[in-house]
């Protein structure tokens, strides 16, 4: 079952209604945060490949890298077979990564067919290619592909964001976070959406790209 996709902002505000009434707190954040970005991004090898650039570097180093990789076109498939590990590391990408982006490149990934798979599958299918972490399954899922269940539990800014807002005597894991999670089920994508505007809001930066 694919479940709900968030596809414009009357979605989007759908279920801001439903958290707002769920917990006072979120209501509250909203007030400070404002209307809530719809974050909505293409699909396909492009899309796959910048969130591996994303992994675990800030969202100025993420935007530099792939702003490099864009200017150079290595955004598909058959350009990233045919550069260099030298022109892909004057992009910016670690060792890492350029292998991460040659085996994405390879692995023949049928996109399309994400669209009909339910939310777990999807995330199950992804983590199989090398370098691609839930974290990275997560964003694609919920960018992408618009899953409106979707929640990235092992995100810092999302995991400090729900520290501040729930009053947290510290900054939950992965395991705690799920848990916390669970809670704002069917609509934990646009309470991503929130706690990362939040975060901008209380802490002056961008917690995602």
């Amino acid at each position: 079952m694919v479940g709900r996709i968030i596809e414009g902002p009357a979605d989007i505000a759908e279920g801001m209604d439903w958290l707002g009434r769920h917990d006072r707190r979120f209501a509250e954040a909203h007030a400070l945060t404002g209307d809530l970005p719809l974050r909505r991004r293409p699909e396909g090898f492009a899309e796959l490949l910048s969130a591996i650039v994303s992994q675990q570097v800030s969202v100025a180093s993420a935007r530099a890298i792939w702003g490099r990789m864009e200017a150079a076109g290595f955004t598909s498939p058959e350009a990233v077979q045919a550069a260099s590990d030298e022109d892909l590391r004057g992009c910016g990408l670690s060792r890492p990564k350029l292998r991460y982006a040659r085996a994405l490149a390879d692995s023949g990934l049928d996109f399309p067919a994400l669209r009909a798979m339910p939310d777990d599958r999807i995330i199950t299918q992804l983590v199989e290619l090398p370098g691609i972490g839930r974290w990275t399954a997560e964003i694609y899922a919920m960018f992408s592909l618009g899953r409106a269940d979707v929640f990235a539990h092992n995100d810092l800014a999302l995991q400090e964001a729900a520290r501040l807002l729930f009053n947290l005597e510290k900054r939950p894991n992965e395991r705690e976070m799920r848990v916390i999670a669970a809670d704002w089920s069917p609509w934990r994508a646009v309470a991503a959406r929130l706690l990362w505007a939040y975060y901008r809001v209380a802490k002056d930066r961008e917690g995602i790209r």
